[in-house]
């Protein structure tokens, strides 16, 4: 059986296996990734468990092609930024690996997509080319096939009008948002949701003052007359998603795992329920890198679930400027 195959299959019992087996295929064809392992005097054939596996700085994706091996790139997927900012990169060789990812991601989480309509407001997303989370919920709005799919910008009394509408038939329904853009919609629609599940999607992009989730998914439980929120946790450096049922804990699939690293020292570990850095471990990023060192603040749970908390700073990031 080979790797690509055995990533949607694997379990808690041979996940260890697998990501070993896949840090050895990366080691020998990724040479972005061997030469960072390199510089930290890190040998290949020395790992034997998962805390000894180096984790990529994920500031590595503004700077280089991050590919396992060299390959002709299907799609390239971009990150958002401010002006003048540099945006991460995912070279993608094989999409269907995306795909299959973040299908399953979301039958995990929610069922089957066929069984939902798909509403979306995204506008900073769709006012650019390149973005994985556009590109994913237009895929599942494919793998739905409901007439009334739809993306909206500012044009938020249409998407008003439509979720009365499906909330009329008894629709079942998902809602994904940037949440800036929810909180701007609910300034002046107000609604009573019961066949409708509302996706938060992070991020204020710099449109809004910044606030925490309990009080974002408090506003927006109050203005769509809903008991939770639901929050999705991804970035265009990872094929695979996250989601947040309630209370902002986000669980993960069989093939990505989290772990959280000490603020001041990225090769070592904290315990369960101890705020740190987020390394992230998702398989499904077989051809380009698996083992992504973030600059997310968060907790990781017994249960292996976790929360996010915040950002770094810039300048308390550690050990990420060897190469970049």
């Amino acid at each position: 059986m080979n790797l690509e195959k055995q990533i949607f299959e694997v379990n808690a019992t041979n996940f260890e296996r697998l990501a070993l087996e896949v840090f050895r295929f990366q080691y020998q064809h990724g040479s972005v990734y061997r030469e960072y392992v390199d510089s930290l005097g890190v040998k290949s054939e020395d790992v034997q468990h998962l805390s000894e596996i180096p984790f990529l700085p994920i500031e590595f994706f503004k700077s280089q092609r991050i590919l396992a091996p060299e390959a002709p790139v299907q799609q390239t997927f971009e990150s958002s930024g401010t002006t003048g900012s540099i945006n991460s990169k995912h070279y993608i060789t094989k999409i269907s690996m995306y795909e299959e990812s973040l299908l399953k991601s979301f039958e995990q989480a929610f069922g089957k997509a066929s069984n939902y309509c798909f509403l979306a407001l995204l506008p900073n997303y769709l006012e650019r080319q390149n973005s994985s989370l556009v590109y994913m919920v237009n895929r599942l709005m494919e793998e739905s096939k409901h007439p009334n799919n739809g993306f909206y910008l500012y044009n938020h009394e249409e998407l008003f009008e439509k979720l009365q509408e499906l909330e009329a038939q008894g629709q079942p329904t998902l809602l994904f948002g940037v949440s800036f853009a929810l909180l701007d919609f609910t300034e002046k629609y107000h609604l009573n949701l019961k066949h409708t599940k509302v996706v938060e999607t992070g991020g204020m992009k710099g449109r809004r003052k910044e606030i925490t989730r309990e009080e974002l998914h408090s506003e927006l439980c109050q203005a769509f007359g809903t008991q939770q929120i639901h929050s999705e946790y991804g970035m265009t450096e990872l094929l695979s998603q996250a989601y947040s049922q309630k209370e902002g804990i986000y669980h993960c699939q069989p093939w990505m795992q989290v772990y959280i690293r000490e603020a001041n020292d990225p090769f070592s570990y904290v315990e369960e329920e101890i705020t740190g850095g987020i390394n992230i471990i998702d398989l499904a990023n077989l051809f380009s890198c698996s083992f992504i060192e973030t600059k997310d603040l968060g907790r990781r749970y017994d249960d292996g679930s976790f929360s996010v908390l915040g950002r770094f700073d810039t300048s308390d990031i550690r050990g990420c400027n060897l190469m970049a």
